[in-house]
């Protein structure tokens, strides 16, 4: 049977942007592609998996019908948010390049376009889906047609008549319109029968048929019901009417013909997602054409048919390459002329450098070549031998050019390529120019790797590193594998794009007022990083398995304990298993909530507000709790010890986070729960080097120091300078008592208040997270306002800033772009506002210690301190440090924290001593 697909354009446009709402798809031109690109997705899945032979997007467009007959229809929704006006008439033009057809009638919405063509197709025996999550298509269903509902988390899900009979306890799909008749519908502004809810709406459908019955017999209600309906029967009739999906739109000569799935204008949709940079979605839709062609029995795709006739577009075709310009790029094969290039080197102010390895991680990594580059389109590619000590001959002739501190080094992500020539005994020195560092100063939200930089920025595309070793997999090739005259190109290309993007970029550093940012702390942050990663962490490897051992053996008892308190062995492990248990079973609440699937919730959340109802659930999440402590940390650090240097060595990432955080990978040190007693056990494991004693300092309460500079609120201030605890100071001022009579439910409830506040929680959120009424959370938000008048007026003040600017700033000037502050629509913006609010405070504490760690690392190498700094943890800095440096290390440490800002409250570092992390933090 052939297949029709019917899109609910704005329904999908919409679910896709709020899908990437908190981490937003902005590409180099600063626009919002989250809705485009989630909507290409869905389109390309639909086309791949389901292979339709129909298919047509259907639009709302203007006032309807419904407006006319009730002007309060959808009248309460928030307007259409800027991004998503942006990408309308893109999606439209994607799909004119698609040839599929886009559906609109004036004075109808989407869902009667679709009710009219779903309708006349299934009928005419065409398998026909309606591809939306709104939940109105319901009534739709019948025979042939069916709704395609997205899932959360992925997938779909076919709905048919038994689904919808099933999922609504009614007997016929037609009868949702009397569903929502009774039960209204809030997302649609239309009343229905007040304090009808969808579980009495079906029992009265049930007993009655239909609301024309049930209005005509409401004489055979009784008490509360009776009087409810009878008030409500105009309210009901126009609810009803509204709910109708037309299913006679006057369509015109409309065929089916016409909705055939065509073969896509390839160079169209090329030019379109060049232009909106999707380089992910190009090649899946448009470079994946000549494999399919080599591969007779591979499943066809959507342009198996273009791609079968040889007509593809030539790839790239907008950027230039090495094949257009005109280049000068030599390979360097011995002793002699390598010689005389650090001569030449040496003799220029900036030279741009990369390194070729055979591995991406630093510690591992064997040198392949050195790239330099000091004018534009003119490289130089050095071939280094696999022989450790014949590669250290070839490197050490270029010493003295890295080494140099008068010549500007310049990199892309160049501490990888400090620690690799570490290993070679160089210490690159000198001024440095990272550009993925200025890019990510100038474009915090953008991607940062060269190839991207390079298209947005050059509009060159460079060689592509798979272009030479192949893609990712088992069979992937290692640099060392291939011949230099086949490798000297491409990496050439590396130094000199980099030199082409630093020229770029200077500038732009200077435009976003950057430049002292970059020069006086990201840069000079480089080496002390590099040097972190180099010096690794010690890991007590016996105590994590006395660790494990320990958790396993709690996992077990409280998995005993779980399935004597369910009655029955599950897996615990299974969110569905757990549901059914806890909701199904035991029934531990009335209205358990479900997925669309119809699966019971078993999230953290859900739980965690179950977790005082009964043991079981408190027993499932520590239970939980252990499993991903044992399989992200305790089990998993051991495999992740360096075998040549005994440590572990995390990367810590300058370029990740929008508010200027430091973040750490392989692994993720930053991550590790300290709260409660397992996530402390797992910090018991760091340990200093053999002899040294473990240091660590942290930051008391940054965050709420900052607010109290930022907003120059007194009483804060005072707090501070008096130096009373903040917390306890906070609730005797909000209850006005004494702070000795403070009681510990009180201070905690003001410290929840005071970084919630801070922050931008609404009322809503404080509720939640201090499990009070919401009533008492809005005292709480307006009895702290009334106590700190100053940081509500900050508050404001740095949302009207960011509104005048489009951005927020820190302390030291890092921005942070917030293109939705004035967006008019209140869900959007609201995101927006909260950054706007904690982006000074997060991003200043961010740059308040790099200021530290910078001078902190230098005065040890001044001073002569042989001892090191190992882990930065976001507010706390850890040291691995020798006794007989005990008492300098810590005053070195404490003055450089303590003065690395001033500011108008005093900025305290706390600190301790002991044998592992855990004793000194």
């Amino acid at each position: 049977m052939a297949k029709l697909f019917l899109l609910d354009a704005y329904a999908l446009i919409y679910r896709s942007y709020y899908a990437f709402i908190k981490s937003p798809r902005i590409n180099s031109k600063g626009l919002n592609t989250s809705a485009i690109m989630g909507f290409c997705n869905t389109l390309h899945e639909v086309l791949t998996k389901e292979h339709p032979e129909y298919i047509a997007v259907a639009f709302d467009h203007g006032k309807t019908f419904r407006h006319e007959a009730f002007p309060a229809y959808k009248a309460q929704r928030e307007a259409t948010p800027e991004d998503i006006k942006l990408s309308v008439p893109i999606i439209k033009n994607i799909l004119e390049a698609y040839h599929i057809p886009i559906l609109q009638v004036d004075g109808y919405e989407a869902d009667d376009i679709i009710g009219t063509v779903a309708t006349k197709a299934g009928a005419e025996g065409i398998e026909t889906y309606m591809l939306t999550p709104d939940k109105d298509y319901g009534q739709l269903v019948k025979p042939n047609v069916y709704m395609y509902r997205p899932r959360h988390g992925g997938g779909y899900d076919k709905i048919g008549e038994s689904e919808i009979e099933e999922k609504y306890s009614i007997t016929s799909p037609s009868q949702v319109i009397d569903l929502l008749a009774l039960m209204g519908d809030s997302a649609d502004n239309f009343p229905g029968c007040p304090g009808v809810g969808e579980k009495t709406a079906a029992k009265l459908i049930n007993e009655f048929g239909s609301v024309d019955n049930l209005l005509a017999n409401t004489d055979k209600l009784k008490g509360k019901m009776k009087e409810k309906v009878e008030a409500a029967v105009d309210d009901i009739k126009m609810s009803y009417f509204l709910a109708t999906i037309k299913t006679d739109v006057p369509m015109g000569d409309l065929t089916l013909d016409e909705l055939k799935v065509e073969q896509p204008d390839t160079e169209k949709l090329d030019k379109i997602f060049t232009e909106l940079e999707f380089k992910t979605l190009k090649n899946k839709f448009l470079n994946k054409t000549s494999e399919k062609k080599k591969n007779v029995n591979s499943e066809p795709d959507l342009f198996s048919a273009f791609a079968n006739k040889g007509t593809e577009e030539p790839e790239n075709a907008n950027f230039e390459s090495l094949k257009t310009i005109a280049h000068n790029y030599q390979l360097v094969e011995n002793e002699e002329e390598a010689k005389k290039l650090c001569d030449y080197l040496l003799t220029n102010k900036i030279v741009s450098l990369d390194t070729e390895t055979t591995s991406t991680h630093p510690i591992d990594a064997e040198l392949v070549g050195l790239s330099f580059s000091v004018k534009e389109n003119e490289a130089f590619y050095v071939a280094v031998p696999a022989d450790f000590k014949k590669a250290l001959t070839i490197v050490n002739i270029f010493k003295k050019v890295y080494e140099n501190t008068e010549i500007l080094k310049v990199g892309q992500n160049i501490k990888y390529d400090m620690e690799v020539l570490h290993n070679y005994g160089i210490n690159v020195q000198g001024p440095m120019f990272d550009t993925m560092i200025a890019h990510y100063l100038i474009d915090p939200e953008l991607q940062h790797n060269m190839d991207y930089m390079a298209e947005t920025i050059l509009h060159y595309r460079t060689i592509h590193i798979e272009e030479l070793i192949g893609p990712k997999g088992r069979n992937q090739k290692n640099m060392r594998d291939l011949d230099p005259k086949d490798v000297y190109e491409y990496a050439a290309e590396d130094a000199d794009i980099t030199l082409k993007l630093k020229n770029a970029l200077e500038p732009r550093l200077k435009d976003v007022n950057a430049e002292k940012l970059f020069w006086d702390m990201e840069m000079p942050l480089v080496p002390v990083l590099a040097d972190m990663e180099t010096t690794g962490v010690c890991l007590d490897t016996d105590s994590l398995k006395e660790t494990s051992t320990l958790f396993t053996k709690r996992m077990k008892a409280l998995e005993k304990e779980i399935f004597e308190e369910a009655g029955e062995e599950f897996n615990i492990s299974s969110p569905k298993q757990v549901g059914e248990i806890l909701f199904g079973k035991m029934k531990l609440v009335d209205k358990p909530k479900k997925t669309r699937t119809g699966q019971y919730v078993t999230s953290e959340e859900v739980l965690q507000q179950l977790r005082s109802k009964a043991k079981i659930v408190a027993n499932i999440l520590d239970y939980r709790g252990l499993k991903k402590l044992l399989g992200t940390y305790v089990d998993a650090l051991p495999k992740l010890i360096n075998p040549r240097t005994g440590h572990i060595h995390t990367s810590f990432n300058q370029t990740i986070t929008a508010t200027g955080r430091l973040s750490s990978s392989d692994p993720n040190l930053q991550n590790i729960p300290v709260r409660d007693d397992d996530g402390k056990e797992i910090r018991k494991c760091f340990i200093p080097e053999p002899g040294c004693l473990f240091f660590s300092a942290d930051y008391s309460q940054i965050e709420l120091r900052i607010m109290a500079h930022l907003s120059g609120d007194e009483n804060m201030i005072e707090a501070f300078r008096e130096g009373f605890d903040i917390h306890r100071a906070t609730a005797a001022k909000i209850w006005h008592e004494d702070m000795d009579e403070v009681t510990d439910a009180q201070r905690k409830k003001a410290k929840q208040a005071n970084f919630g506040i801070i922050y931008g929680i609404t009322t809503y959120g404080l509720a939640q997270r201090m499990d009070i009424p919401n009533g008492e959370a809005r005292q709480l938000i307006d009895d702290y306002f009334t106590t700190f008048p100053k940081v509500h007026a900050y508050m404001e003040k740095a949302k009207e800033e960011a509104r005048e600017k489009g951005y927020a700033e820190t302390l030291f000037g890092r921005r942070r772009y917030l293109p939705d502050i004035n967006s008019k629509n209140g869900t959007v913006r609201g995101f927006a506002e909260r950054n706007a609010i904690n982006a000074p405070i997060q991003g200043s504490e961010a740059d308040i210690i790099k200021v530290a760690m910078i001078r902190i690392w230098r005065r040890f190498k001044e001073e002569g301190i042989r001892s090191k700094m190992i882990l930065q943890v976001h507010d706390e800095l850890n040291f691995s440090v020798f006794p007989e440096e005990k008492e300098k290390v810590e005053k070195i440490v404490i003055e450089e924290m303590q003065g690395a800002y001033h500011l108008d409250v005093p900025l305290i570092a706390d600190a301790g001593w002991g044998k592992n992390w855990l004793e000194a933090h």
